[in-house]
């Protein structure tokens, strides 16, 4: 924020002046995060769901994903950090901010000795390549993108999710890749490029976790909606659904 100096010159006649000046600029800093953050309509809202839950942005020859991913039980988290930077702290804070904000999700890091279900690995660029691979089980495939997530899945739900989070090409980077394919991860595998304040905004450079995002992500796991839904079966519900989750993002 920039500073305003003023003398003391005709301090009297300046001090009603400043008086207002601050209160414009405190009210311009309220408005400008308010109105950044400001959520589109209902309909967009439903809309945008709909385009990045049914949907992928990578599928297979013969896969099908018209229909609503996400997990079905608790998602347990393993964090796999080989890269020199240790991330393992931001990982674990914003593996705590979504099972705080996002309603019906049971999250956690693994315990010891417990499967998970979803592995977050944290690799320097030069292994990114060899871990992608890895996780697709396919030695010679070119892996896209700066970051990546592969979500295994049927109507069933999601079984297994893999994010790769390259660490040492800047804090932007890391932080934008661990929202995106950790968020993408949990269902919503499609990008949409429509969408306003969006990490699933491929042109997007946003590195928190939106209130857009948060009212997608509290949509997608309500109870009311299933794994296997089709986009027709999961209409009529969405209007209240999408109520409940504007709430619980506010909150």
């Amino acid at each position: 924020m920039r500073a305003m100096v003023w003398g003391k010159r005709d301090a009297g006649a300046m001090g009603g002046r400043r008086g207002r000046l601050v209160l414009l600029a405190a009210a311009l800093l309220l408005a400008g995060p308010a109105a950044a953050q400001r959520l589109p309509s209902d309909a967009a809202l439903i809309d945008g769901f709909e385009r990045v839950v049914f949907g992928a942005e990578f599928t297979g020859a013969l896969s099908d994903s018209t229909y609503l991913k996400r997990f079905a039980g608790p998602v347990r988290f393993r964090i796999e950090n080989p890269a020199a930077i240790d991330r393992g702290p931001p990982v674990r804070a914003f593996l705590r901010q979504i099972r705080r904000q996002i309603g019906g999700l049971d999250a956690a890091e693994a315990r010891a000795g417990e499967a998970a279900n979803f592995v977050i690995h944290v690799v320097d660029r030069r292994d990114y390549q060899r871990t992608g691979r890895e996780v697709y089980r396919n030695p010679f495939m070119r892996v896209p993108g700066n970051c990546v997530v592969r979500a295994s899945y049927g109507r069933a739900g999601i079984t297994r999710s893999d994010a790769i989070i390259v660490s040492d090409e800047g804090d932007t980077l890391f932080r934008r890749c661990l929202i995106e394919e950790v968020l993408q991860g949990l269902g919503p595998l499609n990008d949409n490029a429509d969408a306003p304040d969006s990490v699933f905004n491929d042109t997007s450079k946003l590195v928190n976790f939106t209130p857009y995002d948060r009212v997608l992500m509290n949509m997608l796991y309500d109870a009311r909606l299933r794994p296997g839904m089709s986009q027709a079966e999961a209409a009529p519900l969405l209007p209240a659904v999408l109520r409940d989750a504007r709430r619980r993002a506010r909150g």
